[in-house]
């Protein structure tokens, strides 16, 4: 397999990684970019004295740096091999020197033991194939193991010292902004949040940084009479959530809204990961291009075998100079599928392990029974207290307008009706809708799909 931008991006460990990679592609920070066949390598000025060195095989990725990170690939290899698929001629021809050498003699020494292994590849962008080709050294001593233990374990005190701090920071922050005045802070929110993310990404919390981050955007979304409550709202959020982490540090979910999420890998390995085989349906996409030049691609997928509403939603991150990416999956396709949620009180998020096409047609989610639309998100938020939206289900209902001009779903027995967060086209308004999928924030809803008289209708991001 060649290399792509997105095998690159498939490889990534996380957002945050391939964020930190996009930084290093100034070419003045590579002294030596070079290249002999298949294989890549360079050498990227750090902080220390000396620069690290970086090599990738393009034909069968797989990489290695003498950085300290304990991610993999890390971020100077990400960067390398990024510049190359942008431009290749950049790379000077020349001798493989030893240090390549010796890692690719690694890799061939490992390869027949991987190839017996049996193992069945995933149908997922998982990172086995990376790590697979991970140079292997000799057998550590248990004194060696040991010191590593305590190295991590220091590592992980520091971490959590330092986003301790950094919550105590925020806390303060958000008391400022209501002693000062919510006018005010709405009228500066974009400077105010980015002063404080900064801060954030520098005590290690990068997961809540980038939450913040995005704050402004969606309070600027709203109506300008109804910023200071969707302010109100988004700072309680917060603090709700500063103190859940301070309760319960090493909780998985927690510290994936704080600190960082695990990697694909790390929840495809994690025994305790949920595990749901069944069919399931795509909904839609929704994408957005974030103030960290990443693009978030979600794609919300629907349980068609259960009993209840059961949603998930698969969370991909690429560069936004990469352009948009063709997505693999088209909504109202439905298939069979393991999928494996990342830990929380009610999973949402999943990556996909194992995919099968459907033998036979599926069940529509319009045919389920009329139930509670609310329910599902009274519970999520319950168990979520912090999150910011969540799936629900409507029963049958119509897009309609007010004499303000605001458009509303309204269940078709004048039981309820939600606001909608956008303007919806003009197919849609007044149409019969035999059941919709969507998001809701507790104030907004953001349709996704629905069923209708003449077929399932996809709404736009």
């Amino acid at each position: 397999m060649g290399l792509t931008r997105g095998a690159i991006e498939a490889m990534a460990p996380d957002q945050s990684a391939l964020k930190a990679a996009s930084g290093l592609l100034k070419p003045g920070t590579w002294p030596l970019r070079a290249r002999s066949g298949a294989l890549i390598w360079g050498e990227c000025q750090g902080s220390g004295a000396n620069p690290y060195r970086v090599m990738a095989d393009t034909e069968d990725p797989g990489s290695k740096c003498t950085c300290p990170s304990r991610k993999f690939p890390c971020k100077h290899a990400l960067a390398l091999m990024w510049m190359y698929v942008e431009d290749a001629a950049a790379f000077a021809p020349g001798d493989v020197p030893q240090w390549v050498s010796e890692w690719m003699g690694r890799r061939r020494k490992a390869a027949p033991e991987r190839a017996g292994s049996g193992a069945a590849p995933r149908g997922d962008k998982s990172l086995d194939d990376a790590r697979a080709t991970a140079p292997t050294g000799p057998e550590l001593t248990p004194a060696q193991v040991e010191a590593r233990r305590k190295a991590a374990a220091r590592r992980a005190d520091d971490t959590a010292r330092s986003v301790r701090a950094g919550l105590a920071d925020l806390e303060t922050w958000i008391a400022d902004q209501l002693r000062t005045g919510l006018p005010g802070f709405v009228r500066d929110v974009p400077e105010r949040c980015r002063r404080i993310a900064a801060r954030l990404v520098d005590a290690k919390a990068g997961a809540l940084a980038g939450r913040i981050d995005e704050l402004p955007a969606r309070i600027l979304a709203r109506p300008i009479e109804e910023r200071i409550d969707a302010a109100i709202a988004a700072l309680g959020k917060l603090v709700v959530l500063i103190r859940a982490w301070r309760a319960a540090p090493d909780d998985a979910e927690l510290r994936r809204e704080v600190v960082a999420a695990p990697t694909r890998g790390e929840v495809l390995d994690d025994p305790a990961s949920l595990r749901v085989a069944s069919t399931w349906e795509v909904l839609g996409e929704r994408i957005s291009t974030r103030r960290d030049g990443l693009v978030s691609q979600a794609t919300w997928l629907i349980d068609l075998a259960a009993q209840a509403p059961r949603f998930a939603v698969l969370l991909d991150f690429f560069p936004a100079s990469a352009g948009r990416r063709s997505t693999v999956f088209t909504p109202g396709e439905a298939f069979n599928a393991e999928l494996v949620f990342y830990p929380a009180q009610r999973p949402l998020r999943a990556v996909i392990a194992a995919r099968e096409p459907l033998a036979a047609p599926a069940a529509r989610w319009a045919d389920w029974p009329d139930a509670d639309p609310m329910a599902s998100f009274a519970a999520h938020l319950l168990a979520a207290p912090w999150s910011q939206e969540a799936p629900v289900l409507l029963p049958a209902g119509r897009i309609a307008r007010d004499p303000a001009g605001q458009f509303w779903w309204q269940a078709v027995d004048a039981a309820g009706a939600l606001r909608l967060a956008g303007e919806p086209s003009l197919l849609v308004r007044g149409a019969a809708l035999h059941a919709t999928a969507g998001l809701w924030d507790g104030a907004r809803f953001s349709p996704i799909a629905a069923h209708t008289d003449w077929g399932r209708l996809v709404f736009d991001a």
